[in-house]
């Protein structure tokens, strides 16, 4: 069989296991996302598995870049990809996607075991609503911040009350041409 006819087939295989599965994702023909774990586990994660060209022969491309993840330290996320090109390698040549999925989902618990979740501040109201911390959430405004060159400019076309002098947004009269040998009556006309 050639690279795409396996392709071909693993992706009818998942499509059929994963049929109806809300942690499973299918992005495209040959990437695929899967949650390990439940959205509330503060140790789950997204898996993307993206198939090159040469899948099966050559290994999937890997990741944990997704913004669900931001949450896992970066040690972690590099033991959690180190495991599973182990995995890759063992299974190099043979349709893997699913076996990867089902390998992090069965060893979730010692993949995250050294697992620190990364907590921002919240505050909570009294409704039960959370809200980010004032102190990170809320920017300082800053002041538009003028050049010399245009400061220069502002003082130039105002006088010495600050206004500017009447008429300094009036646009100029236009110049009407008039097309040679016609009259001007009928250039109107022609325009």
């Amino acid at each position: 069989m050639t690279a795409n006819e396996d392709q071909e087939m693993e992706l009818e295989a998942l499509r059929s296991i994963y049929e109806g599965d809300e942690c499973f994702k299918e992005l495209s023909p040959v990437s695929f996302q899967l949650r390990i774990g439940d959205l509330e586990d503060s140790k789950a994660f997204i898996l993307d598995i993206t198939w090159p060209e040469a899948y099966p022969v050559t290994g999937p491309q890997i990741s944990l870049d997704g913004f669900f993840n931001n949450r896992i330290i970066p040690e972690t996320k590099q033991l959690i990809l180190s495991k599973l090109a182990e995995q890759v390698e063992a299974n190099l040549g043979d349709a893997m996607t699913y076996t990867l999925f089902e390998w992090a989902k069965e060893n979730q618990e010692a993949l995250m075991e050294n697992h620190t979740p990364v907590v921002t501040a919240v505050t909570l109201t009294t409704s039960g609503e959370a809200i980010p911390n004032a102190v990170t959430a809320k920017k300082k405004e800053r002041k538009e911040q003028l050049t010399k060159a245009q400061k220069r400019r502002i003082i130039s076309r105002t006088d010495n009350k600050g206004e500017l002098p009447r008429g300094w947004n009036w646009i100029d009269v236009i110049k009407v041409r008039t097309l040679p040998n016609v009259p001007l009556h009928e250039s109107w006309n022609a325009i």
